[in-house]
């Protein structure tokens, strides 16, 4: 099996002088426009944060749906020009950085987009649009076309040839439970004006709102590009509200606040820039795909290293990592302790104090901090993780291990200061247990190569009764797992690699069984599309040590979760609903190489 670290190791061993066929030289080297921004240039804890709360940041309703009768939301994806604090290390002038936001017929497009604020039962329709008109990627967040990807022209152009064609979207309300066509599965994109669109297109999608209180998020979900459509801005805040957490009268705005985190990197002229060149492998297109991003500047409700000037009182904050790869360890700098409250899907039975908070990819957590005894304290959000994580390169506390401070300045309101409730779920009782489950599926999790020697991520299954399928698969190989509408699952993903992957199952509220540590074999496959693989064998595989169960903060509803290396993660899930839907790592640079595969709910229709 050839690691990420393995696989680099040997590729920067192949040296400068291999000669490469004619076919493989590039034709046109993707070299990056500029120099990067330092970011130790930049200023930190002085930029005011935003509030995604905010009345003029929730999103308002365009109208009604004639044919529903219900609320109906107008949302479009459009180019904008946005201020993240950055400024000229020389003049000293604010940066202004190109992004992609969503907005509404009444309200301009912003980033990070409009927060939807709706009420449990509250069904609503939204209608997407690609605003993207006569727009392409930037230089320096260049298309790799090698890949399996939405290609709405499917010209086949040369790999390093600039891709100039219109931008496909598609929008996924990531942790929903919603149809199939409300989705927004990755083969359900279209391009301005819906002149081309993908297998799954739906003009119309029907949210339900039909779950507990939560805080959801929407994010482009294009196959092949989410992490570029995602790094240029496509992602915002969805809360449902209910009556159980009216109940627990906990902070409201401007005491709840939502922190959304993402890395990036940026050039000194204050765009965008995506790492898309590969020295160290001779046989990599330029552009390429890598394996994961890492920024160096931390961006928090589209704003690098902001502040937030808070009263000495109690703050609800909800967690969301939206970045590509990164994964948080968070610690508030002076020691003061998180109290988790809620995890992706919904609110903890009770609330757990915490010293650390660790969010992967796509995960959330609701935590309230008290700042009652800290008057005058600026408070720094740390990061301690490694990148890969677990086990990968120390973080640099100078850059993306600091993410954010609280000021402690502002007089104390008026407003009530309650505690923390003893008990979080005083209507809707204790999270649910799961039925006993129908059966146990395993999945691999595998790193193997691609065609072009580059690393690549995938899943799979582990099934020796599907000789012709066990193994890695990638994306469009036929479908392996499909539950019965009304089933409950065990799904066992099996970690074979280097690294932590915080694993997302569409559709499904899960729950976390245990953890436990494995060893197996491992044998070589050649995947459909050519690329290198492996099958880990089913009679080889040996259970070591004790189960570990969850921790209290994991307890909850989940719909992302991370998987360890060597580790096999045990979670069980309903499946309510029909139709397609999909699991994937949410490392967004994984999910685009492959490491994502649809599942289909009941009878799968002929052609599927």
């Amino acid at each position: 099996m050839v690691t990420r670290r393995k696989f680099l190791s040997m590729t920067s061993g192949l040296g400068a002088g291999l000669l490469l066929p004619w076919s493989l030289m590039p034709k046109k080297a993707y070299a990056q426009s500029m120099p990067l921004l330092d970011p130790l240039s930049q200023p930190k804890f002085v930029n005011p944060l935003p509030n995604p709360l905010a009345p003029g940041y929730i999103m308002q309703p365009s109208g009604i749906d004639r044919r529903s009768g219900l609320p109906l939301f107008e949302v479009r994806a459009e180019q904008i020009t946005h201020d993240a604090g950055l400024v000229d290390p020389v003049s000293g002038r604010r940066l202004q950085t190109t992004v992609w936001g969503y907005g509404t017929p009444s309200q301009p497009a912003v980033y990070p987009g409009y927060s939807f604020e709706l009420r449990a039962g509250q069904a609503v329709k939204a209608r997407y649009s690609n605003r993207l008109n006569g727009i392409s990627y930037p230089t320096d967040v260049p298309v790799d076309q090698t890949l399996d990807w939405a290609d709405p022209q499917n010209a086949g152009n040369p790999a390093n040839a600039p891709y100039t064609g219109p931008v496909p979207l598609v929008t996924h309300q990531h942790g929903g439970d919603t149809e199939s066509l409300s989705d927004g599965l990755p083969d359900a994109w279209a391009t301005p004006d819906n002149a081309i669109t993908g297998r799954l297109f739906n003009p119309l999608y029907t949210y339900d709102n039909s779950q507990e209180a939560t805080q959801l998020w929407y994010h482009d979900h294009t196959v092949g590009i989410t992490r570029l459509n995602v790094y240029m801005g496509l992602a915002g805040n969805y809360f449902i509200r209910d009556a159980n957490e009216d109940a627990l009268q906990l902070p409201k705005f401007p005491y709840e606040v939502p922190l959304l985190i993402q890395d990036r990197q940026f050039l000194a002229n204050g765009e965008l820039f995506f790492p898309s060149q590969d020295p160290e492998n001779p046989l990599a297109p330029n552009p390429t795909h890598l394996p994961e991003m890492f920024g160096d500047v931390v961006l928090v409700n589209g704003v690098a290293w902001p502040v937030l000037e808070v009263e000495p009182r109690k703050y609800r904050f909800r967690v969301l990592n939206g970045s590509d790869s990164r994964v948080y360890d968070m610690r508030l700098s002076n020691g003061m302790p998180f109290v988790q409250i809620g995890s992706d899907l919904g609110l903890l039975n009770a609330p757990e104090t915490i010293s650390m908070l660790s969010v992967a990819p796509g995960e959330r957590a609701d935590v309230i901090v008290d700042f009652s005894r800290m008057s005058g304290q600026t408070i720094v959000i740390t990061n301690s993780a490694n990148a890969p994580y677990p086990n990968g390169d120390p973080v640099d506390r100078k850059t993306a291990g600091e993410i954010m401070a609280f000021r402690v300045s502002l007089p104390l309101s008026g407003m009530p200061d309650r505690p923390i409730p003893s008990s979080l779920r005083p209507v809707l009782g204790p999270v649910p247990a799961m039925a006993a489950p129908a059966r146990t599926r395993k999945i691999l999790l595998f790193e193997g190569t691609d065609t072009r020697e580059r690393l690549q991520t995938m899943a799979g299954i582990v099934d020796s009764t599907r000789p012709t399928l066990n193994g890695t698969l990638v994306f469009h190989d036929p479908i392996t797992e499909n539950p019965a509408v009304g089933d409950t699952e065990v799904w066992e993903f099996y970690n074979t690699t280097a690294d932590a992957h915080p694993m997302h199952m569409h559709l499904v509220d899960f729950r976390i069984i245990n953890r436990q540590k494995f060893s197996g074999t491992i044998l070589p496959k050649t995947n459909s599309d050519g690329s290198l693989g492996g099958v880990l064998q089913e009679e080889s595989i040996r259970l070591l040590g004790r189960p570990r169960i969850p921790q209290a903060t994991e307890l909850g509803k989940k719909d992302t979760a991370k998987m360890f290396p060597g580790e096999v993660t045990r979670v069980i899930a309903k499946f309510n609903r029909p139709g397609e839907y999909l699991y994937h790592c949410h490392i967004l640079s994984h999910e685009d190489h492959e490491m994502m595969r649809p599942y289909y709910v009941g009878p799968i229709p002929a052609g599927r």
